[in-house]
């Protein structure tokens, strides 16, 4: 009875568990897709550095200024201090922020203030665009929420690799139903309770696909080399 009670411990208790967590809408190891395969960066958009600013590929935090550079110079801040000093380590992790024509010089500034108190700010990437290119673009995202009369919002959204739209939906670990598909950059409170295990969630899974894949290269690696040895002896 004993040996029966260990084999269930050890075998099937870690199978339930699995099937818990994987049934469940939103828990600690995955975070909903609410949308898939959303429109990337145009190229013929300007960017701060000149460079080719794209989604495809990278995990990012995708946000819209708007012009009032006073309002977003508070939310930038936020952002920087409570995700982007967590996370910026992250070769695949961006911060990219849609910002009318017109703003350069005033995000310049912006950039430049924090770079005295951030170790390196490359992670954060600026496009430009005229207020009716942005708009057409945020309406293509679907959200529920609606930009400003400055073409602008403080609600951030988190993008997966295949620019998939990660969020929460269904029942919490709590057993409640929630709905999230942005975090407000005004409330530090919010990005601290939040966002940041959200960020966390999807770069931890990424972080395994890795190592999974790694772990059956070395597999596959393994294999040819026995089967060369055995070639070989012959």
């Amino acid at each position: 009875m004993k040996n029966k009670v260990v084999l269930v411990i050890l075998f099937i208790l870690p199978i339930v568990t699995y099937l818990i967590f994987a049934s469940a809408k939103h828990n600690s190891l995955f975070l909903p897709t609410l949308s898939e395969h959303n429109t990337e960066i145009p190229k013929d958009w300007s960017s701060l550095r000149n460079e080719n600013i794209q989604l495809k590929d990278k995990i990012t935090v995708l946000g819209f200024t708007g012009s009032d550079m006073v309002e977003f110079k508070a939310n930038m801040f936020n952002l920087n201090q409570k995700i982007y000093n967590k996370y910026f380590g992250f070769e695949d992790f961006q911060m990219v922020m849609i910002a009318p024509l017109g703003t350069e010089s005033e995000i310049q500034k912006i950039i430049s203030e924090l770079d005295r108190i951030t170790e390196d700010m490359k992670g954060w990437k600026f496009v430009f665009a005229s207020p009716e290119k942005i708009q057409e673009y945020y309406t293509g995202l679907h959200l529920k929420t609606n930009l400003n009369a400055n073409s602008g919002t403080s609600n951030v959204i988190i993008l997966d690799k295949n620019i998939n739209h990660r969020g929460r939906i269904g029942k919490n670990r709590k057993g409640e139903e929630e709905f999230r598909e942005s975090y407000n950059s005004s409330s530090a409170a919010d990005l601290h309770n939040e966002m940041t295990d959200d960020v966390k969630i999807i770069l931890r899974e990424y972080r395994l696909a890795l190592k999974k894949n790694k772990r059956k290269d070395e597999f596959k690696d393994n294999i040819v080399n026995e089967v060369e040895k055995s070639s070989q002896a012959k």
